[in-house]
């Protein structure tokens, strides 16, 4: 638990990378904590793209407007929040239970779920059903509790952020527990950069890029400040 914590305290946004090689054991362990985030009814809406040969590197670091620790990074990993996946996500889980040996009841009350979140996710020509569904929640809440689950395709690309930004996170404790840094970056050229993944607009959207490698001996940190528990928590 105390590793856990020093790891999370000790992360920091690193600006110069040494240049040292990342093993593919080590890469498949980071990888392996970015996927096991949690995720809304495990629908995992990511994809990770792991940049590591100097050629492609130097292509996305160019993308990633040039910055110093894209350029001087070991990896570099671009986080893309994937709508795409949840169909091809959810059969899976669905073969994987059946293998298991789960019950059939558990079974029948996941392959409900999905089914509703198939129809959920359903936004339809134009966005007609999804306009339909909003009308319908809107109703429903005015007389009962009810959340407004992500009906356009703009809300599931915010609801697959979310779910994406966790698995980042994941991904950054685990390369600092196990002696690495990292950077995460928001600056960058999302159109052409999808084009270089060969991305589509429709169920793909780049989160961040998180440069990863070994703090620089000449990088020297600033000083850290975070605002007081007081100014950021309500304890109610």
């Amino acid at each position: 638990m105390i590793e856990t914590l020093d790891a999370i305290f000790q992360r920091r946004a690193v600006k110069v990378f040494e240049p040292v090689e990342i093993s593919d054991a080590l890469r498949e362990q980071i990888l392996n904590a970015a996927r096991h985030a949690p995720s809304s009814f495990n629908c995992q809406p990511y994809r990770f793209y792991w940049v590591g040969s100097r050629e492609q590197k130097a292509i996305v670091a160019n993308l990633c407007l040039g910055q110093k620790p894209a350029e001087t990074a070991s990896a570099l990993v671009v986080a893309v929040a994937d709508l795409g996946s949840l169909s091809a996500t959810a059969q899976s889980q669905l073969e994987w239970m059946r293998r298991s040996n789960f019950a059939e009841t558990k079974i029948r009350d996941y392959e409900r779920t999905a089914k509703i979140g198939r129809i959920l996710f359903m936004p339809g020509p134009f966005g007609i059903f999804a306009a339909i569904k909003h009308a319908l929640f809107r109703l429903l809440n005015l007389w009962k509790v009810i959340g407004m689950p992500p009906l356009y395709r703009q809300d599931q690309f915010k609801w697959a952020t979310k779910g994406t930004s966790l698995a980042c996170q994941n991904l950054m404790i685990a390369a600092e527990a196990l002696g690495m840094n990292t950077c995460p970056m928001e600056g960058f050229d999302g159109r052409r950069l999808s084009q270089y993944l060969g991305l589509s607009s429709r169920c793909h959207e780049i989160v961040m890029v998180i440069a990863i490698g070994k703090k620089s001996s000449a990088y020297t940190e600033p000083p850290q400040w975070r605002r007081p528990l007081g100014a950021t928590v309500t304890v109610l």
